[in-house]
């Protein structure tokens, strides 16, 4: 669309956009509403995550055909379908049963299809062929075989193929057992879980925006952490860009990098919702004075409680880059002993005062190149922080 006419307006809808898209959001480059009232009479689909039994599936299938409803149950191994499809006929001999999947030919599916939509079966046996695009209100289970193996955004969109009426849907979750699963997968499925009130595809998207990374703005990779360039200078390179397309005047800076090894992620008991916590991070990280990190923590604080110690760090370390930025700092980095300020070549700081500092400090030195390092105590080590800050504020120069 913008190749045929690029100032065209565009609205894309998504109930759990992709990591980049969500990005490009949170960073400017696309404008985003949330649509937060739910069609009238839905109500919330009750998710479970069980361990696979037999017993499950029975009683799950057999409760949806008892109140006249249908069953999706989702099985995503093409070759090990009509295996599934076996073991759900014999626990449930009285289901009609039907199979779908992307190998078969176009005509075979889509008459399995109008045949499931005027209730010629009971369970549709499918692969995630079924993800998108169906809207089947007498349909209001759905059991997912192997949740472990499926993305966050995926398991949402999934779930969300039941539920379409007044009707309560149930969605359950099989695993292979607790101690076979991984990490992100345990998190995954928390998360589904967990968010399964009307309108919570925002916080599974923001979640898998976590999760999985922000990908690639200028190219095909949709997630993915930018590791080697890091996202607060990702993110600062990205909105410096798209104000000079806006023609708005952008101000040289200094990119700084600072590796002290301090917690500043913000606890998920603090700030519950996760499309929130992604704004404080970004508000925090975008803001580039003094007062306005001031305001950021009054309004943090007044909507959510006393900052907890990680949250304290958070706007510490922010206003540690601004100062090192406006000094002309290169790195901070932590070292064995203490940490090392390493300074460009037009940095604001006084001769006269750095001399005093590195004569008068114990264990301080100054190299040729540039660099200040500066044994710590243990005292000092625990509030690295603010021994950095404290030490920029008296070398600089004062306008």
């Amino acid at each position: 669309l913008k190749q045929l006419k690029k100032r065209v307006d565009v609205l894309t809808l998504s109930a759990t956009p992709i990591p980049r898209t969500l990005n490009m959001s949170l960073t400017g480059l696309r404008d985003m509403s949330l649509i937060e009232t739910p069609p009238r009479d839905r109500l919330a689909i009750q998710t479970q995550v069980v361990q696979f039994s037999e017993n499950v599936i029975k009683s799950a299938i057999e409760l949806e055909l008892g109140r006249g409803g249908q069953v999706f149950f989702i099985h995503n191994r093409v070759e090990t379908i009509e295996t599934i499809a076996a073991l759900v006929k014999r626990l449930v001999p009285q289901a009609r049963i039907a199979v779908g999947h992307g190998k078969m030919n176009e005509k075979e599916m889509e008459r399995v299809m109008l045949d499931f939509i005027e209730f010629k079966y009971d369970v549709l046996v499918a692969t995630t062929i079924i993800e998108n695009g169906i809207d089947i209100p007498r349909a209001n289970t759905i059991i997912i075989n192997r949740a472990d193996a499926y993305g966050l955004s995926q398991l949402y969109q999934l779930r969300g193929r039941v539920g379409r009426s007044n009707r309560r849907a149930y969605a359950y979750l099989l695993i292979p057992g607790e101690q076979e699963l991984s990490p992100i997968a345990r998190r995954r499925l928390a998360a589904i879980r967990e968010f399964s009130d009307l309108g919570a595809g925002f916080r599974i998207a923001a979640l898998d925006l976590e999760l999985r990374g922000a990908g690639n703005f200028l190219g095909g990779q949709q997630s993915g952490h930018m590791d080697a360039l890091g996202f607060d200078l990702y993110t600062q390179m990205l909105e410096r860009t798209v104000a000079e397309l806006r023609g708005e005047q952008v101000d040289d800076e200094t990119s700084v990098s600072i590796n002290l090894g301090v917690n500043v992620a913000v606890p998920d008991d603090y700030i519950q919702d996760m499309g929130q916590r992604l704004r404080t991070y970004k508000r925090v990280s975008s803001a580039r004075d003094g007062g306005t990190l001031a305001n950021i923590r009054r309004e943090t604080e007044d909507r959510y409680g006393r900052l907890p110690p990680p949250v304290e760090e958070l706007f510490a370390y922010a206003r540690l880059r601004r100062l090192a930025e406006e000094v002309g700092v290169i790195s901070i980095d932590k070292t064995a002993d203490g940490i090392a300020i390493k300074f460009g070549e037009k940095a604001r700081i006084s001769p006269e005062k750095l001399r005093i500092l590195v004569s008068t400090r114990t264990r301080t030195t100054f190299t040729p190149s540039g660099v200040l390092r500066m044994d710590l105590n243990e005292e000092e080590a625990d509030g690295v922080l603010r021994v950095a800050r404290e030490a920029l504020l008296e070398l600089r120069v004062e306008d």
